[in-house]
This record gives C-alpha cells, structure tokens and sequence, in this order.
C-alpha cells in the first residue's frame, strides 16, 4: 500500500486493487461512513448518486383486459 495523503490525523492508503483505505493515528483502519467523509473531503472520491427507483408501469385490471378481449 502506498500513502497517497496525509489529512489531520489521518493516513489515507491506495491499495494495489485501486481502492483507498484509511488509518487513523492509532493505526487502526476506518470503515463505513466516516471512511467516505474523509474520502469526500480530501477529494479522492465522488459523491454516489442517488438512487433512483422506477415505478413499474401499471397494468389495466385483469378484468377489463378479458372484457376487452371478449368484445
């Protein structure tokens, strides 16, 4: 792992797989939030886009559908 930043008490690492991985002074790793926080803010990483459901489009009742058929 090389140290690709130096930020506050933090110790921001690239792995060989090309992700960042971060130590704190203690040198213990910081996961989850927090790990994206210093991320964001040191400007190595993007903010995620939201996602975004798409509503299933929504079918005639069957029973007009046979009705419809039927005629």
């Amino acid at each position: 792992m090389e140290v690709v930043k130096k930020v506050g008490e933090y110790t921001i690492v690239k792995k060989r797989s090309g992700r960042f991985a971060v130590k704190d002074a203690n040198g213990k790793f910081i996961n989850k939030e927090e790990k994206v926080k210093i991320l964001l803010d040191a400007g190595l990483i993007k903010a995620p886009a939201p996602k975004v459901e798409e509503a299933p489009a929504e079918e005639a009742p069957a029973e007009e559908t046979q009705e419809a058929a039927a005629e």
